[in-house]
């Protein structure tokens, strides 16, 4: 099986570069070439293909390929790429993001939304995501779709608690200062391993017919509130990280504004991943906990805090 994966160097897409070469595919990586190469895997046994995503020729560089089976991690213009695919591709598979599917209202999050997505770039590659799938259905190639959450491990700086992904912060913490949430801290935050967002694409490329047409759900077996968020990086770095509270309106108006800060302390990011499982086999191989520590262990070893 030939794969081509866009975005193979990257914090997911190395991970998945691992998984297919383990299995004896023949493996292209397309990659703009700025992301250092990730320790433990055999880059040696990849075709590696430097190009930008959308950049000038980036379609004939597709085309070239003639891979049966493409994943898009990146996303930026999917349509373009299946365009560019479709004539050889048997199976494309695409990352999106459960933000994608709004605010959710209940827990655990379904693969489908429930309230419009707050965030125009989400809302339109959802609406892109169900038009390729509907597409692939008539040109019969198949489609799958992977949605994670809050994306940790190593070899990214992971989510801190301002919502951001913030060197700054994260020393912060190191050093126990206080950290602002929102009373009462209960809503739910899902850091998933890079390795287990992999882990999906991987087992549909494998399983092309369950994976047929579906959109899945993945992440931790379980989340933790925004209480214990903090409490695990306080846990993490051996300091007592205290909380100061606030009412949503002064936090979300003074404290942290940012809507793509604050969402993820108002929205529950705990997805129902029991389609995956039931359909592909998914098992989560780390738990928030285990990430975060495995993120802030990166960060260490690079010199980075």
């Amino acid at each position: 099986m030939k794969v081509l994966i866009i975005g193979g160097t990257g914090h997911i897409g190395h991970n998945l570069v691992a998984m297919f070469l383990d299995d004896g595919c023949d493996v292209v990586v397309i990659s703009s070439g700025r992301t250092k190469l990730a320790a433990g895997v055999d880059w040696d046994r990849a075709t590696m293909v430097q190009a930008g995503y959308g950049s000038d020729g980036w379609a004939d560089c597709l085309r070239q390929q003639e891979a049966d089976v493409v994943v898009d991690i990146l996303g930026r213009d999917a349509p373009g790429v299946y365009d560019a695919v479709k004539s050889n591709c048997r199976h494309f598979l695409l990352c999106g993001s459960i933000w994608m599917f709004g605010d959710p209202r209940s827990v655990p999050t379904p693969d489908e939304p429930q309230t419009p997505s707050p965030f125009e770039e989400y809302a339109s590659r959802y609406v892109e995501m169900l038009a390729l799938r509907a597409s692939a259905a008539q040109d019969g190639i198949a489609f799958t779709a992977v949605m994670p959450p809050n994306i940790c491990g190593p070899g990214k700086v992971p989510l801190d608690g301002m919502g951001g992904r913030s060197v700054d912060v994260h020393k912060a913490h190191q050093a126990g200062k206080p950290a602002p949430l929102p009373a009462p801290g209960n809503n739910l935050i899902g850091p998933c391993d890079g390795a287990d967002v992999a882990q999906p694409f991987f087992l549909a490329a494998q399983n092309r017919d369950a994976g047929n047409g579906e959109i899945f759900n993945v992440g931790a077996a379980y989340a933790l509130t925004a209480k214990q968020f903090i409490e695990t990086y306080g846990q993490i770095y051996g300091v007592t990280i205290p909380i100061e509270w606030y009412g949503w309106p002064e936090y979300a108006e003074s404290i942290n504004p940012s809507i793509g800060a604050n969402f993820h302390f108002s929205a529950n990011m705990c997805p129902d991943i029991s389609k995956a499982r039931t359909l592909l086999g998914y098992e989560p191989k780390y738990t928030c906990e285990e990430t975060m520590e495995r993120a802030v262990g990166w960060m260490r070893n690079e010199g980075i805090l």
